[in-house]
């Protein structure tokens, strides 16, 4: 007679309930993708009560019975692992997926399948879906903001350089790579600043001017997330490192500076820069509004950079310090080569995190006069032949701001892996 094993029993019963958890987890969504997709509901017998909450209930138990710890499977240990670890967790993941699966419908509708982009008019939005021939219209107002028509060439040039300007570190030499950090800290800002203050705004080499009202658009939240991220950076490296200083008065002004900056909201300060710092400036000096709003998003974004930071140096242990001087380091020296590199590899999730908000807070540029993208939205959708459109233009200012924080994130998690080292 051929004995069974206490082993195979276990198999065979993981393998059951395997089967048994994944098909009554199937029918779950099954039913709720048929009825949404089709309008077909598969237990239109029962009772509306019982038939709106039966593939809640098969999915619950469908996932009580997958949840074991070892299943053979990578697919359904990841499973539990991630989204099954108790019953909360599994109530809340199909719900979600419910309401997902429930949403996409209408979405799709809306977005795609009834949407119009022909036609250079709002006749031409004729359905009941998304009017994406508005977002067709004003796209060159969108990118470019009221910058004249024929020169865009020039608004795309300069970022093109920009962009291969900054490409160039990658191509150093071994024996250049110590000067990577003058590069980008002061060389490569001062000349991306000329490339975009020539070529942009013009009034030299034959190139017509453009005043910086006319800037807006896209191209306009790029220049002034570039030029605030370049520099809110290092000013948070210097006030992170003078709050540490054993010197008290330039604890003392950092500390003060770092809690003035982040007591006041960033709409406040915008409005100052714009409105009040003028009146304080020499009669005969002028100083551009983009410029004055640059400088204060700048000086606003350092206070939160120097606090990430801080974070960073405070998590070092005091035996860095310590073997940094017994190498006869100085205090630039430890800092420069020792402490820096290993705090800042420790906080770049909280730096990205940072400079995520900055870019998002470009739109409030919008009350001192300056029209980025989403300023141009406001303009557009207030214009008496696009009425009715707003929706349309938040969407796309969505999924762009979407695009550009999920690259940033991207990279910064990219870097953090890059630089990991086991602690």
């Amino acid at each position: 007679m051929k004995t069974i094993s206490f082993s195979q029993l276990r198999t065979a019963s993981k393998l059951n309930n395997l089967y048994i958890g994944s098909s009554l987890l199937s029918i779950a969504i099954l039913d709720v993708f048929i009825n949404s997709f089709f309008n077909v509901n598969l237990t239109s017998g029962l009772p509306n009560k019982i038939s709106l909450f039966l593939p809640l209930v098969l999915g619950f138990i469908g996932f009580g019975i997958l949840r074991m710890e070892f299943t053979g499977s990578r697919f359904f240990d990841n499973l539990n692992k991630n989204i099954n670890t108790n019953n909360f967790n599994a109530l809340l993941t199909l719900f979600i997926i419910f309401v997902i699966i429930k949403a996409t419908p209408p979405a799709l509708s809306w977005m795609i399948l009834d949407a119009n982009i022909s036609g250079d008019t709002k006749e031409a939005c004729t359905g009941t879906g998304a009017c994406w021939t508005y977002i067709k219209v004003w796209l060159r107002r969108f990118m470019y903001g009221m910058y004249p028509n024929e020169l865009h060439w020039r608004i795309n040039t300069a970022f093109l350089l920009v962009i291969a300007l900054g490409f160039v570190g990658y191509f150093f030499k071994e024996n250049l790579k110590k000067y990577l950090a003058l590069y980008y800290v002061i060389i490569y800002p001062i000349i991306a600043f000329l490339i975009i203050y020539y070529l942009i705004s013009g009034g030299s080499f034959g190139l017509v001017w453009v005043e910086t009202g006319a800037w807006g658009g896209l191209s306009l939240t790029f220049i002034v997330s570039f030029f605030c991220l370049i520099f809110c950076f290092p000013l948070g490296m210097v006030l992170a490192l003078g709050r540490r200083s054993d010197l008290p008065a330039i604890r003392y002004i950092s500390v003060g500076y770092i809690e003035f900056w982040r007591g006041v909201p960033l709409i406040t300060v915008l409005f100052m820069s714009s409105v009040m710092f003028p009146m304080f400036l020499p009669e005969d000096f002028f100083m551009d509004k983009l410029v004055r709003v640059i400088i204060a998003i700048t000086l606003f974004e350092a206070a939160y950079c120097a606090e990430v930071i801080r974070g960073g140096l405070q998590a070092l242990p005091r035996g860095q310090y310590d073997a940094a001087k017994s190498l006869g380091m100085g205090y630039w020296k430890m800092h420069i080569f020792v402490i820096l590199p290993q705090a800042l590899k420790l906080v770049i999730p909280g730096i990205a995190n940072t400079f995520l908000a900055l870019v998002k807070d470009t739109p409030l540029i919008f009350v001192v006069g300056l029209a980025e993208l989403a300023g141009m939205l406001a303009l557009a959708k207030t214009n008496p032949k696009w009425l009715g459109f707003a929706m349309e233009g938040y969407i796309f200012a969505s999924i762009i701001f979407w695009i550009i924080c999920y690259a940033m994130s991207k990279y910064s998690y990219n870097l953090e892996t890059k630089y990991k080292t086991e602690r």
